[in-house]
């Protein structure tokens, strides 16, 4: 109780917060409709009008949930209003993205680690690399694959891993390098190759650090697939409900949207968390 009084503590006051934002930024619209009509708005007609606004300039929370129970719930799953279809597309790509950014990372990581050329050159790119904002790479990463004749899944799935793979590479960097100088020296003294090094000193002191950048990168891999599908205008994925909902001003179905992706990115590092936790634990590394 005592770990999950201060979460509710927070929780409450964000909510709180939020249906100030909401009266406060909703207000506008509810006077300027009065005024046409020619009558006075009172305190309690403001409150109440603010909080059920079909388009409202910011969405109250209890307006927020409902439009997300009812993608959830309230759809077939092979509805194309479902945010669980889109979801499953969104995610598809995302996993796809992951796999790639994350193996690259980790392969990049033990070259780096192993060659010190590797370390002086593709290091300083791979920083680079992440400098350039994601919303300009996108539109060219869609055009150049579309000319390629390649869509779908594939140019979400570039996209995400190129957000992905750097979380992944710094980690796994930091984690390899992390044995001290008197474990190397005992596995030079067994005259172990830097192979076995590898395997049976390197790789399992890196865990912790592999499976922490492992969290952000699912999530950065889920950005970058939600990125993805907004310069295309595409029909299908989360970013496509974030489309359609800016395009029709549908304020509502983009917070639903948007929450659902946030739900998503949870289950995802909740999912890695579990396997960091069943791993380390069976190599009796858990803290």
């Amino acid at each position: 109780m005592s770990r999950v009084l201060p979460v509710l503590s927070v929780l409450a006051a964000i909510v709180a917060l939020w249906y100030l934002a909401a009266v406060g930024m909703n207000a506008a619209w509810v006077r300027d409709q009065a005024a046409r009509a020619g009558e006075t708005v009172t305190a309690g007609r403001l409150l109440r009008e603010t909080m059920v606004l079909e388009r409202p300039v910011l969405p109250a929370p209890h307006q927020v949930a409902a439009g997300l129970w009812e993608g959830v719930a309230g759809q077939k799953i092979t509805s194309k209003r479902s945010l669980v279809w889109h979801g499953w597309i969104t995610l598809g790509a995302t996993l796809a993205g992951f796999a790639i950014g994350a193996a690259a990372g980790m392969i990049l990581a033990v070259g780096i680690v192993h060659n010190r050329a590797m370390d002086m050159s593709i290091m300083p790119w791979a920083v680079a690399s992440q400098t350039v904002p994601i919303l300009a790479i996108a539109p060219m990463v869609i055009v150049v694959f579309a000319s390629a004749g390649v869509t779908g899944l594939l140019p979400k799935a570039f996209i995400a891993a190129w957000l992905s793979f750097f979380p992944v590479l710094v980690g796994m960097v930091k984690g390899l390098r992390a044995p001290d100088a008197m474990q190397m020296d005992l596995m030079r003294s067994w005259n172990a190759s830097s192979g076995q090094v590898l395997r049976h000193l390197r790789l399992p002191v890196s865990l912790p650090y592999l499976f922490a950048s492992l969290k952000v990168a699912v999530a950065a891999a889920l950005v970058g697939t939600i990125v993805g599908e907004l310069p295309a205008g595409a029909t299908q994925g989360l970013g496509a409900r974030l489309l359609s909902g800016s395009y029709y001003g549908q304020t509502i179905q983009i917070w639903a949207a948007l929450f659902a992706a946030a739900i998503l990115a949870a289950a995802l590092v909740w999912l890695i968390g579990l396997a960091e936790r069943i791993t380390l634990r069976r190599m009796g590394l858990s803290r």
